[in-house]
């Protein structure tokens, strides 16, 4: 029997959200903003707060360091019921710490640092996901996934051990890896989430179905193409079909595909069929996205069932 429902790899980042930036200053050292917050954040602790709130099992292997940001994060994560019981806290390493600046339709940009080029080696703590029903690759293409050894390593034992494999993916910030480096492991994942920049980028295609083409026939099973306001493109080898974005009002994008991915992997291993997982995952981002902070709207699958009661 499985420890967890499902297990999330990659990053925990103490996020500091400017929303409303003047860059206009106001004397010869100071600006203005309309709010600022502190938020824990990365795709690792946004995905697994995700899943506990939709009433699954999940846990977090990553990395924080030992300092009153690491403290933090592993603090909002036991609160809200994931385990934390794997995550890995050396010396001499302090927690990543991105600023984020969110426009005023929701867009935002962020400022990272060398704290986020730290590979904390996951495939050396494989008894954290062994067991998992599924296993979510948070980054692919960052640290510390953007080492083919590190991934190859981490899909072969979760595929090995039956669990269905998840991979979202991101721009590269320090590191550069194509497709055609990770060859090897693409073929043991089932989903990858890439967002529509992310997509071009690593296809060089313009068209959604396009995008789904070229990672299908690098081996991966299914491919999911997050399309923002227009909703997300699925593909695998038997179907394809484009499902429309939920209306809301955003208020602050950070976090939409982390809580994307969370109604994803919930409903699928739940047993829902791929419109209806589908369906939810957009309801999650969209939910997500009507209050500054990754994790503050989010509350519960009921809440969820609501949302897209409600828009239908």
């Amino acid at each position: 029997m499985s420890r967890h429902d499902i297990v999330f790899i990659g990053t925990a980042i103490l996020d500091t959200v400017i929303k409303g930036f003047d860059p206009e200053p106001v004397s010869s050292a100071g600006f203005r903003a309309e709010s600022g917050s502190i938020n824990a954040g990365g795709e690792g602790v946004n995905g697994s707060i995700a899943v506990a709130k939709l009433g699954m099992n999940s846990a977090l292997l990553c990395f924080l360091g030992k300092d009153q940001a690491g403290d933090l994060i592993e603090s909002e994560l036991a609160k809200h019921g994931v385990d934390t019981g794997y995550i890995v806290r050396p010396d001499g390493h302090p927690t990543p710490v991105t600023t984020i600046f969110v426009a005023e339709d929701g867009n935002r940009r962020s400022i990272t640092n060398n704290a986020h080029r730290y590979n904390f080696h996951p495939e050396q703590y494989a008894e954290a996901f062994r067991d998992a029903k599924a296993v979510v690759l948070g980054s692919l293409f960052r640290a510390p996934f953007n080492d083919p050894e590190v991934v190859n390593a981490v899909v072969s034992e979760a595929h090995e051990s039956g669990a269905l494999i998840f991979a979202d993916t991101k721009l590269p910030n320090f590191a550069k890896l194509s497709l055609d480096d990770l060859s090897g492991s693409l073929p043991l994942i089932d989903f990858i989430t890439p967002n529509e920049d992310e997509a071009k980028y690593y296809t060089g295609e313009e068209d959604p179905e396009k995008m789904a083409d070229v990672f299908l026939s690098k081996g991966v099973r299914n491919v999911i193409i997050k399309l923002g306001g227009r909703g997300c493109f699925f593909k695998n080898s038997e179907v394809s079909m484009m499902l429309p974005a939920h209306g809301i009002d955003v208020v602050d994008a950070t976090g939409a595909g982390d809580n994307f991915m969370a109604g994803l992997v919930t409903e699928l291993i739940r047993g829902s069929d791929m419109e209806d997982a589908l369906v939810f995952a957009n309801a999650c981002g969209a939910i997500c996205t009507t209050a500054v902070g990754t994790g503050t709207a989010l509350r519960s699958r009921e809440q969820v069932l609501e949302f897209i009661k409600g828009q239908r």
